[in-house]
């Protein structure tokens, strides 16, 4: 090893044989089976398909229908998440680089799962370290952003150790590689957040809610409803089934689930239009909630490269000659890091003269230095590492704290070393570059009430100072977190600061529970396998694109761009689905109501319930899914207020309770006027419809256009489709007896409908 010959081809294959190989393919993502698994087995899914089961065994075949709408929303979920899925693996870009390996002294080019224990592996600078190693020899400049968020150099020579996941950006090393597969940091560090995470939408919550509360009722009703048909009643097998299907499917608001899957699904074919791929949909719900927005600095607020600001000539003897100088200092630096790059797209390079004695930058000194012909001993590095204090220009003092990078040219004596004998000839302005509209977005998201916190692995006060020139609220309140002895001072520091510096990935995680244990809902946007615990943590987890592969696969959202300022896009979209399906949701939970209380009455009355399934799918598809999908595409960008499912049930309430007493009165009316039972029914259904469509015009308020269409179709349309297919529905015409009772109970209906409303206005 010491030799560089490397390990031999049977040393190789002795240890490929151990399973000592850096081919670890595990994968953060959900499998196709959990998937599936996911989407199929809910309760909501089981209560439907045992009605369906009840259903086909009798050969009511027509009122099976239903279940189309519960396959089209399986389909939709399974659909969404694989495609997700499989998008988020073809971004990697860690990936299938190769990289050099020394094996019986020859050189080989392979990729990095081919890397086994102990090879002897060749970096340079710009190579990505491909697995976990100690060097042997050579020095090298190192980033370990991606595992730290720490985005100073760090210095590595024989001895060090190197982390997988982390860039050279300068020297040359021989390393042996030490961990393979899953016992690299990297790896190691990611398998921490593949714990199961809870979803969480409330939407979603609310439906769970109802299934539950549904499950406990629709079992012991649908077997009692089922005995009093067949025993009280003495109705056959298959009308007891089919009545008894009716009360417990009404009360299981299927077309609302179909409804939240299509809003959410569209809004996420929006957002893939805007560059942002979204792989858990009810993701865009939770960030309409979303009141907290934790930033890392680098790729986030800034775009993680520099630019030169300023440049001051402090000495005009070398006024003429410093373009010259700079010029010539960058064509002979082998340096190659973020610094560098930036001056070098600022300065040309030149070559007035010719240089020796080149000493690269040095994260440990902070400087570099080279001897130029006529000129003498030239430094470039941080003013203090540079200079004497009392020879710093004031102009340095300045930039600092304006929070601007500052480096100092200096010239000495060819043979000088003596730090009192150097004098400053330039000061170098940089500036990390703040992404476009990242002041506009910070202060938008801030105007909608979202609390934003910056997290770096950066000095605090550089930090700050780049808050402050995007324009981040309270960017002067901020804590080095390496002051924090305990988890306890971490999570008290969450509550009274923004800006957090010098980060260390587990307190990142500590910051954000301490946030979502003070009830926020917490958002949180990441680039490095540093941010994995936290993004895990966090309510939405959002990565970019261009970061570590762990992020992009438990993250709820990736930004394609790597473009944080493209977040209100994806606020707008939750907001507009929940804002709009808030909206209509008392249409969808009308038949969840009165469907529990005519099932209370008809058990107490030992009557028959007055719809079958066939009926209810009509609503379901003209009343519910029609008017419903349309106003779901509505832009609606209000702030999200109150509780779903309360706000719900209230809009539904007062046409639920519309419909028990209407069919209470047809009861009584059937039996004062000799109505046939056809006859009965058939005002019913219409009074039901009828009554459903009050909710829909209620929905559609205020009126235009579109909504006012939608209106005139739905009533129109199902009152039609009643007409066309009364056989299949089992119901009949209105007649000449019904169709007065029909005009006055609708008339009555309007105006209890309306005074309710008025009464509601007022309450509120």
């Amino acid at each position: 090893m010491e030799n560089k010959t490397g390990l031999s081809l049977a040393e190789v294959e002795l240890r490929k044989e151990r399973g000592l190989q850096n081919n670890f393919t595990e994968s953060a993502t959900k499998s196709t089976g959990a998937i599936f698994y996911d989407n199929l087995f809910t309760l909501f899914n089981f209560l439907n398909l045992l009605i369906g089961i009840c259903l086909f065994l009798v050969g009511a075949y027509s009122n099976m229908f239903y279940l189309l709408i519960i396959f089209v929303n399986i389909t939709i979920g399974i659909y969404q998440e694989i495609h997700a899925r499989n998008l988020v693996q073809k971004l990697s870009i860690v990936n299938k680089k190769q990289v050099r390996v020394i094996r019986d002294g020859i050189e080989l080019a392979l990729d990095s799962t081919e890397l086994v224990m102990d090879d002897l592996v060749k970096l340079a600078a710009g190579e990505q370290v491909p697995s976990d190693m100690e060097v042997i020899s050579g020095f090298a400049e190192v980033n370990e952003a991606m595992l730290t968020g720490e985005s100073d150099l760090i210095g590595k020579q024989a001895g060090a150790a190197l982390l997988s996941g982390s860039f050279l950006v300068s020297g040359e090393v021989f390393a042996r590689v030490i961990h393979v597969g899953k016992d690299n940091y990297a790896v190691k560090l990611t398998n921490e957040a593949k714990t199961h995470k809870p979803l969480n939408s409330e939407l979603i919550r609310a439906i769970r809610q109802v299934s539950k509360f549904t499950s406990f009722v629709i079992i012991p009703f649908g077997i009692l409803l089922f005995l009093e048909a067949f025993v009280l009643r003495s109705s056959g097998v298959k009308e007891a089934v089919v009545v008894s299907a009716a009360a417990v499917l009404g009360m299981l608001p299927k077309g609302l689930v179909l409804l939240i899957s299509i809003a959410l699904t569209t809004g996420v074919t929006k957002l893939a239009k805007k560059r942002i791929l979204v792989q858990d949909m009810y993701a865009i719900e939770t960030l309409a909630h979303v009141d907290t927005l934790c930033l890392d600095k680098t790729g986030t607020i800034t775009e993680g490269n520099m630019r030169v600001y300023k440049l001051h000539n402090v000495d005009e003897n070398y006024k003429e000659q410093l373009p010259a100088i700079i010029g010539s200092y960058l064509k002979n630096s082998t340096d190659s890091n973020v610094t560098m790059q930036a001056l070098r797209d600022y300065f040309p390079e030149t070559t007035n003269y010719s240089a020796s004695d080149i000493t690269p930058f040095s994260s440990e000194r902070k400087w570099s230095k080279m001897n130029l012909e006529t000129i003498g001993t030239v430094y470039l590095g941080a003013p203090e590492r540079v200079l004497a204090d009392d020879n710093i220009p004031p102009v340095v003092f300045n930039a600092q704290e304006n929070g601007l990078r500052v480096l100092v040219i200096a010239v000495a004596e060819t043979s000088e070393t003596n730090i009192l004998k150097r004098k400053a000839i330039a000061v170098i302005e940089l500036e990390d570059i703040i992404r476009n509209n990242a002041q506009e977005t910070l202060a938008y998201l801030d105007q909608e009430g979202v609390a934003l916190k910056v997290i770096s692995g950066d000095n605090p006060v550089t930090v700050s100072n780049i808050a402050k020139r995007a324009g981040l609220p309270n960017y002067d309140k901020y804590i080095d977190l390496t002051t924090c002895q305990t988890d306890e001072d971490v999570k008290a520091a969450a509550l009274q600061y923004t800006v957090f510096g010098r980060v260390a990935p587990h307190q990142k995680k500590l910051l954000v529970q301490a946030l979502k244990q003070a009830g926020s809902t917490v958002a949180m946007t990441g680039d490095g396998v540093n941010d994995v615990l936290a993004l895990r943590a966090a309510d939405v987890s959002i990565a970019m694109a261009d970061g570590d592969a762990a992020t992009r696969q438990i993250s709820n959202l990736v930004l394609l761009d790597s473009d944080f300022t493209t977040l209100p896009a994806v606020l707008f979209e939750g907001r507009r689905v929940v804002n709009n399906v808030t909206k209509v949701s008392g249409i969808f939970f009308i038949k969840t109501i009165y469907s529990f209380l005519l099932s209370i009455i008809c058990l107490l009355s030992v009557q028959a319930f007055p719809f079958i399934p066939i009926q209810i799918t009509l609503i379901d598809l003209a009343i519910e899914g029609y008017p419903s999908f349309f106003l779901s595409f509505e832009s609606n960008k209000q702030k999200v207020t109150g509780k779903f499912l309360p706000t719900a049930l209230k809009a539904a309430l007062p046409n639920a309770l519309l419909v028990v007493l209407n069919v209470l009165a047809v009861t009584v009316l059937a039996s004062q006027l000799n109505l046939s039972q056809l006859e009965a029914t058939t005002l019913m259904y219409y009074l039901l419809i009828g009554i459903s469509c009050l909710a829909v015009i209620k929905a559609c308020l205020p009126l235009n256009f579109l909504r006012l269409f939608l209106i005139i179709t739905t009533i129109g349309g199902i009152y039609v489709a009643a007409m066309l297919f009364s056989h299949i529905l089992e119901i009949g015409w209105l007649t000449a007896t019904t169709l007065p009772l029909f005009a006055i109970g609708m008339l009555v209906n309007g105006v209890l409908y309306s005074i309710v409303t008025l009464l509601k206005k007022k309450k509120s």
